[in-house]
């Protein structure tokens, strides 16, 4: 039985129940994903075009070299851009380089496009907005600034939310930072915060021309769905197209799905072209057809050891890739492999948890302690944010205890002073391994809002490189290391009381942060 075949009962419209066994018939090792490739394209790379990075200092130095040595074009995804000094260094270099590349030859090649979400990037008077559009006036010709709003916040629901509360209803969650051939992808936004003191996660893939034109290709699409800010801090639509909020709701998610589908698919179509004639040209030898390849190409690239697969999940237009592969992977791990999960905020979907509770694997999952929560000594309501997370931790740990299932399911809190955790994401060991195969990293936090809500995306790097699995497993021990098991004693300090409201009213929200 394939592991594609698992994905059917996924594609109908009645909720699942997962229950097929793992693939018996996958061969052995990194080859066992490949049925990711069903759904999505499959760009095979060299390990060594893979760099995982593990601090915010050198996330930011990354994006400030990469703008500044950028020819051709720089795509930049995120929630919001910031608005204090580091953020305002970013602009400056992208002012810089642009200014470079007229005066080097007149008309400039480089592009500028840059994605964020309206609500949080309208956020106060001084927004990301305001800090953006010195950009649009001098550069109109080759800047482009996108900003998307979800199709479910409208009507009354729209004037009467107020801001901050409005971004509950769904936000552009991607985070991809491209330059060039070259992508960055995490779940860090371009904010202070990101580039000093809160963690995240952060992977660099190195002269990757087809991968780069999939993310530019995607951030386009979803570029082309969103409103267009203007020089005077205006935004309009695109001509032709649907609004998100004062027009047809139907019309304009079928019209955002299609141009999503349209990205995957002939990109997918793309990769499985390659694909084949890779494979014929291996078959043929020394033939004739292999010595013109070689001719053509300049020499064959080499074999690659590492698969990155991307996973798109944007409910709102009813595409459900992410949670269809996350769904897969969780249900397919064998006995004694290991997943080590992560999220910022452990707010995990019920089929989610279903699967880790219902199936063989160990599971280590890291999340935030209450002091490290980003909404930790926020004013008003989001002050009781991370105590509402204290409860659906301590809710699940008791579901753990409850199925005595503490020794496959542990749950680690990272505590780190004067930092805040946001890194999220996944690894898997397969059974009888000490190093990760597989690695999901991107803007996902495995909770609802990233399912049902928000635009997410991020990828599965799958590899049998030995080096690059040393790479992640670092990673994924930096992490670690700065947590502590959760155990019963762990809900009887003090900082884990939670309030009587904060218990009733967390059901009825929880589906919103």
């Amino acid at each position: 039985r394939s592991s594609w075949l698992l994905l059917a009962p996924l594609l109908t419209p009645t909720v699942p129940v997962v229950t097929a066994p793992p693939c018996s018939l996958c061969p052995e090792g990194a080859h066992r994903f490949q049925w990711i490739g069903n759904l999505v394209p499959e760009f095979g790379i060299s390990s060594s075009h893979v760099k995982v990075l593990s601090s915010p200092a050198e996330f930011y130095e990354l994006l400030k070299v990469q703008i500044k040595t950028a020819k051709q074009r720089v795509v930049m995804a995120s929630l919001y851009l910031g608005t204090g000094l580091l953020e305002q260094e970013l602009v400056d270099c992208l002012e810089e380089t642009l200014e470079k590349s007229l005066q080097a030859k007149g008309s400039s090649n480089l592009r500028v496009s840059i994605l964020l979400d309206y609500t949080r990037g309208s956020r106060g008077r001084k927004n990301s907005r305001t800090m953006l559009i010195p950009l649009l006036q001098q550069f109109p010709e080759q800047v482009r600034v996108s900003l998307f709003h979800t199709p479910n916040l409208r009507g009354l629901l729209r004037l009467l939310i107020p801001e901050r509360f409005n971004e509950t209803i769904g936000l552009q969650h991607i985070k991809v930072y491209l330059f060039d051939d070259n992508v960055i992808l995490s779940g860090a936004n371009l904010s202070d915060l990101y580039f000093t003191n809160r963690q995240d996660r952060y992977v660099l893939l190195q002269d990757s021309p087809e991968i780069a034109d999939f993310f530019t290709e995607l951030v386009d699409a979803i570029g082309d769905v969103s409103l267009q800010l203007q020089r005077d801090d205006t935004v309009q639509m695109m001509e032709g197209m649907v609004h998100p909020y004062q027009g047809d709701k139907m019309a304009y998610c079928e019209i955002a799905n299609r141009r999503v589908m349209e990205v995957i698919n002939s990109a997918r179509t793309r990769q499985e072209l390659l694909h084949t004639k890779a494979f014929h040209s291996s078959q043929q030898g020394s033939s004739v057809l292999s010595q013109q390849g070689s001719r053509a190409s300049g020499g064959l690239k080499p074999e690659p050891d590492t698969w990155i697969y991307p996973l798109i999940q944007m409910k709102p237009f009813g595409i459900q890739i992410d949670e269809m592969v996350t769904e897969t992977l969780l249900t397919e791990a064998e006995r004694d492999a290991r997943i080590y999960l992560t999220t910022g905020y452990f707010n995990l979907t019920q089929a989610y948890m279903d699967l880790i509770l219902g199936t063989r694997a160990e599971y280590r999952i890291l999340l935030a302690s209450p002091e490290v929560n980003g909404f930790f000594g926020a004013k008003g309501v989001a002050g009781a944010i991370p105590a509402a997370y204290v409860y659906i931790e301590q809710q699940f740990y008791s579901e753990v205890c409850c199925l005595q299932q503490q020794e496959r399911v542990r749950l680690q809190e990272y505590s780190r002073a004067g930092w805040t955790f946001h890194a999220k994401g996944l690894w898997l060991y397969l059974a009888g391994s000490d190093l990760p195969c597989l690695t999901l990293i991107g803007s996902p936090n495995f909770g609802y809002r990233s399912v049902h809500r928000d635009l997410e995306a991020q990828v599965a790097i799958v590899t049998e490189n030995k080096a690059l699995q040393q790479q992640l497993h670092r990673e994924q021990e930096q992490l670690y290391l700065c947590s502590g098991v959760v155990s019963p004693s762990t809900f009887e300090q003090p900082n884990r009381y939670v309030k009587l409201w904060v218990k009733l009213v967390t059901p009825l929200i929880k589906n919103f942060f």
